[in-house]
């Protein structure tokens, strides 16, 4: 499909009533599509997304959409939630440590290209801590600098590990053996879809 297929067809999976913050509905994207201004159409889309659950082909034309307007950012975003979907997320506030405390002295990408361990209260057959993954998205900001503080998105790398992951249950973020940041979870969305065995 092509890019006004793709909106088109993404748009049709939005119920009516859905709308942005600003009360923009699927009704005025139609407006957007009819003029060609893809671009809009895709960024609002992607808002009716953020306003309720949509189902995975929402957010795969999406992904297609962008990826053919060549809008990396966008399409990230969308392959993303893709992903949310297929694997669950977790949305916690996480501090960095400052720079002068840490290993990393450069901020964290925002558009889930970082994959760090996290410390969520797994032990190895040792008794020692046992890490998991999850690629880390930044939610409302381009990175994150050492010492601040965001809320974020975790996408587990293996769901199963992290069925046990509850509100308000403090998990710690690691690039090598030592502590790079402190998350306290918020909300937790198991997998959409089951996942093969």
């Amino acid at each position: 499909m092509v890019v006004p297929e793709l909106l088109e067809s993404a748009s049709l999976l939005v119920p009516e009533e859905t709308a942005t913050e600003n009360d923009v509905t699927v009704r005025d994207i139609w407006d957007y599509l009819v003029h060609d201004e893809w671009e809009i159409a895709l960024n609002l889309l992607e808002e009716l997304g953020g306003a309720r659950p949509l189902p995975l082909a929402f957010w795969a034309k999406l992904a297609d959409a962008a990826d053919q307007l060549r809008l990396e950012r966008s399409a990230a975003w969308c392959h993303g939630r893709c992903s949310e979907i297929r694997h669950g997320v977790i949305r916690a506030d996480l501090t960095l440590r400052p720079a002068a405390e840490a290993r990393r002295t450069t901020a964290v990408s925002g558009a889930g290209a970082l994959r760090p361990m996290w410390d969520i209260g797994h032990l190895s057959p040792t008794g020692g801590h046992a890490v998991s993954i999850a690629s880390l998205w930044v939610e409302d900001m381009p990175s994150l600098e050492p010492g601040g503080r965001a809320t974020v998105r975790l996408v587990p790398l293996t769901p199963s590990q992290w069925v046990h992951v509850q509100p308000d249950q403090r998990i710690t973020m690691h690039e090598d053996q030592t502590v790079a940041g402190t998350a306290v979870v918020r909300e937790v969305h198991r997998p959409a879809i089951a996942m093969p065995g």
